[in-house]
């Protein structure tokens, strides 16, 4: 296998691994919060372990500015994974993980609104897109409506992720596996006082797939990410991972047989070609 095959492996991987994400997310038996507090705790003791094995500093290199760029991300990260498992839960794997893969699209409003960054205009088509594709994907316009209102959360995960992204402008000088170790220790510490005692009560299945949640789907999976930008470009591989919509919903299709109907099926197709349409691309941490 050339470096370039085995670049692409990695990548296709890691969006299989994130794909399953949403599944795992709706077949453990605890609320948000637990499972977001036992995401961070065992993607923290496998990212130390891949740290220790690639000989990757975590301290070195943090300074006071960086410091409180990784508090803000890891406070903008538990929100984004409270609120995508919040949407997993009311409105199902398909309609959470279309509503999160919205973000390009909040990454270009922060840019320009924030950052006061230019925005062309195929990134304003794009967002118009996004939002066309929403409108499509909301099962109806009524807050009593499981799935309207799971898409809603999966916005908000959506918006949560894109201020992720954006703050993760300024962690350049960090390593990526740094970067995620740090971000996950503030996510563990941040939902502590409240995921803590839902550890204790999780049945036997629940914790299994909690731990391959933590450490396959986020710490393996973000290992092989960056492990894939070693011999593909970071183009190529952003256009891998914004697949891991299909991923969940494929998955969600024959584990749950959970069928889009047309109108949910067009607005992913027109959600997902935003994703894969040429951008900045901001990095992953669904």
């Amino acid at each position: 296998m050339t470096p370039r095959q085995h670049g692409l492996a990695s990548a296709h991987i890691a969006a299989v691994f994130f794909g399953l994400t949403g599944v795992l997310g709706h077949i453990i038996v605890a609320p948000a919060m637990t499972i977001t507090f036992g995401r961070a705790l065992f993607a923290i003791i496998a990212l130390w372990a891949v740290a220790f094995y690639l000989k990757t500093p975590l301290i070195k290199g943090l300074q006071r500015r960086s410091i409180v760029s990784l508090l803000c991300s890891g406070i903008a990260l538990a929100i984004h994974w409270v609120t995508f498992f919040i949407a997993v839960k009311t409105g199902g794997i398909a309609i959470a993980t279309l509503g999160f893969a919205s973000f390009p699209a909040f990454i270009t409003l922060l840019e320009r609104l924030v950052l006061k960054d230019q925005v062309n205009l195929i990134d304003w088509l794009l967002v118009i897109l996004v939002i066309s594709g929403l409108i499509l994907v909301t099962p109806a316009i009524d807050l009593n409506n499981a799935g309207t209102i799971g898409l809603f959360w999966g916005i908000l995960s959506a918006i949560t992720f894109a201020t992720l992204a954006l703050i993760n402008r300024t962690l350049g000088g960090l390593n990526a596996i740094q970067v995620a170790f740090w971000q996950n220790l503030v996510v563990m510490l941040l939902c502590l006082p409240l995921g803590l005692s839902g550890m204790f009560v999780l049945s036997g299945d629940s914790l299994l797939w909690l731990i391959v949640l933590g450490v396959m789907c986020t710490a393996l999976s973000h290992f092989l990410f960056v492990h894939s930008l070693r011999s593909i470009t970071a183009r190529s591989a952003g256009l891998i991972i914004a697949l891991e919509p299909v991923y969940a919903i494929a998955f969600a299709m024959i584990l749950f047989n959970e069928q889009p109907t047309l109108r949910m099926a067009l607005g992913a197709i027109l959600i997902i070609a935003a994703a894969v349409c040429p951008r900045k691309q901001p990095g992953h941490a669904a």
